[in-house]
């Protein structure tokens, strides 16, 4: 977008603001799109919402039940290459 498009769209008696259609398709933004809204000094601000809250790895971590002896980092390296390579070779 080299140049902001001075668009006007009005506020319903509901609250509901429909976004001009060329926004929505530049955004890819189709029906049920969830947005967050931020309120910013320069004006309102809508961002496609998260798919996932934010989380940390502490707040997962042995969340998977295991049992056995713990894989190393080689090994686990060795179970991604190998699976990327049958994923690969069905292709």
């Amino acid at each position: 977008m080299a140049k902001a498009e001075k668009l006007i769209t009005t506020v319903s008696t509901k609250g509901q603001v429909i976004l001009p259609s060329a926004i929505r398709k530049r955004r890819d933004w189709g029906a049920g799109t969830r947005l967050q809204v931020e309120d910013t000094s320069e004006g309102v601000l809508l961002k496609p919402a998260p798919a996932f809250a934010p989380t940390r790895p502490e707040d997962v971590f042995g969340v998977l039940a295991h049992s056995g002896k713990p894989k190393t980092l080689e090994e686990m390296d060795a179970g991604v290459l190998a699976e990327a390579r049958r994923r690969h070779a069905r292709d």
